[in-house]
């Protein structure tokens, strides 16, 4: 497995296991592939992720767009992914109910000293847009914490930073 998905697959699991919002909304998240500066991932639609009319809640996408563009910028080799300053979803269509898988792609547009941009979509399980966000975050703070790493420009190796193989 590539470093960048291991480490991107770490800091997700250290999500789950602080047992807030993530874990009560969407624990059924699989991170399915994580490039430098993007992050694919999944989703099966449950029942506690729908609105009254049994399509999947805005919430959640907003809830998504916030957890996805952080771990985009784990993508990035930050293990603490700053804290959000703007946030926001545009929805196309339905995105589906329970059953129904929510694929998404997460991209780090910019990353600086101070702030992270991000762009997330989401496609329902024809590859149809359902939806899309924005995440802003700051990440002055995150910039030299131990537990980041460098990438190689594919991924595949941890270039500077401590290497752990479990996910």
């Amino acid at each position: 497995m590539a470093a960048c998905l291991r480490f991107t697959r770490r800091v997700w699991g250290s999500f789950l296991t602080n047992k807030g919002h993530d874990v009560a909304c969407f624990p059924q998240l699989k991170i399915e592939k994580a490039v430098p500066g993007v992050v694919y991932a999944s989703l099966k639609i449950e029942n506690y992720n729908l609105n009254r009319v049994r399509t999947v809640h805005g919430g959640l996408i907003a809830s998504l767009t916030d957890t996805l563009g952080s771990l985009a910028v784990a993508t990035k080799g930050h293990y603490m992914t700053g804290v959000s300053t703007d946030i926001g979803t545009s929805f196309v269509r339905s995105a589906g109910t329970t059953g129904d898988v929510l694929n998404a792609k997460a991209v780090v547009v910019g990353l600086g000293r101070s702030l992270a941009y991000t762009r997330v979509e989401f496609m329902d399980k024809t590859g149809q847009l359902v939806a899309f966000g924005h995440h802003t975050k700051y990440v002055g703070k995150s910039n030299d914490h131990p537990k980041n790493v460098k990438f190689s420009e594919d991924g595949e190796n941890v270039v500077e930073g401590l290497d752990v193989d479990d996910p």
